[in-house]
């Protein structure tokens, strides 16, 4: 069974892949999406062939090891390096002070042993769907959930030493899970500022990219996105902004049409969320230049530095 997303969804229908971004694009993205034309210009962009209470840590210190999911994959990858004083908040200066910030590192390493319970149905509002899945993983065995676990750990880190509160849906600290319901949950009982989901997708060879998700402006059962649909693609924007800029890394060139922006309605964790919150596809893992990039601990700073700084300058509106 192949892996497409964060809950297991069949694809986005393709469309044809555009050109260099459009005056569209920049205005729907403002400023920092620019940096993809930088991108254009000096990188290869692959070209397209085709149920636990939050988690919590005291600022300052170090995050733990998930048990059975290293930091960084076996074979050669970059350990992960901790952010230096340049890439941190100024001396005394916390702007997020006050601010929650829930981080959903997305799936969890003991999924693929309960595979029982992750195949439960929830309701996400629109329909029934189930608990979670194990996610992918690259062609070298480097698991999604190492992936999310890794890069969640970095954010808290920086988010922290912006005087956030930080609290994650799972870290490493439970067997398997949560389901997607629980996820939104989990931010919503912590009347969460910003929440984001943290995933690497696992689509065809040649497909590349990130891509955030945003909200559909969902009313159905236990869904009713209307009211964060706004701030979340807010949220969105700036995140996508933010990581283009720091990583370097181009828009998706299978889905969302160059913008690195993708609308869903069939995603639990965004349906049943009552905070503003985005997922954000980090690269596909299938494809041997992104997963290059995401088997690299430098890179994946770097993908946590552009995440946190989204977050940083949509909180600080």
């Amino acid at each position: 069974m192949s892996y497409v997303g964060p809950d297991f969804d069949a694809p986005e229908p393709r469309r044809p892949r555009r050109g260099p971004l459009t005056v569209t694009v920049a205005a729907l993205v403002p400023a920092a999406l620019l940096g993809w034309l930088v991108y254009e210009a000096v990188a290869d962009s692959g070209g397209r062939s085709t149920g636990g209470a939050p988690t919590t840590r005291s600022a300052g210190t170090a995050p733990s090891a998930a048990p059975g999911s290293p930091a960084s994959p076996a074979g050669g990858a970059e350990s992960g390096e901790q952010p230096d004083a340049s890439s941190t908040a100024r001396s005394g200066s916390k702007p997020l002070a006050g601010k929650v910030v829930v981080v959903d590192p997305g799936h969890n390493p003991g999924n693929v042993h309960h595979t029982a319970e992750i195949n439960r149905k929830v309701d996400i509002g629109t329909n029934s769907k189930e608990c979670d899945t194990t996610g992918t993983s690259t062609n070298s065995g480097y698991t999604e959930a190492q992936f999310t676990l890794d890069v969640a750990r970095r954010l808290r880190t920086l988010l922290e030493q912006q005087g956030a509160t930080v609290k994650f849906t799972q870290d490493g600290d439970r067997s398997w899970g949560p389901c997607v319901d629980e996820r939104a949950r989990i931010g919503n009982q912590a009347h969460a500022d910003a929440a984001i989901s943290i995933h690497a997708d696992g689509a065809a060879q040649g497909d590349r990219g990130f891509h955030v998700i945003l909200p559909a402006s969902v009313h159905k059962g236990a869904a009713d996105t209307r009211r964060i649909a706004g701030p979340s693609r807010d949220l969105g924007e700036h995140v996508a902004g933010d990581f283009v800029r720091v990583t370097g890394s181009a828009p998706s060139n299978y889905v969302g049409d160059g913008t690195g922006l993708v609308v869903r309605s069939d995603l639990g964790g965004l349906n049943l969320s009552t905070v503003p919150k985005v997922f954000i596809e980090c690269g596909n893992m299938r494809d041997t230049k992104d997963a290059a990039q995401l088997t690299s601990g430098s890179w994946r700073q770097k993908a946590a530095q552009g995440i946190s700084e989204g977050i940083v300058s949509f909180l600080r509106g």
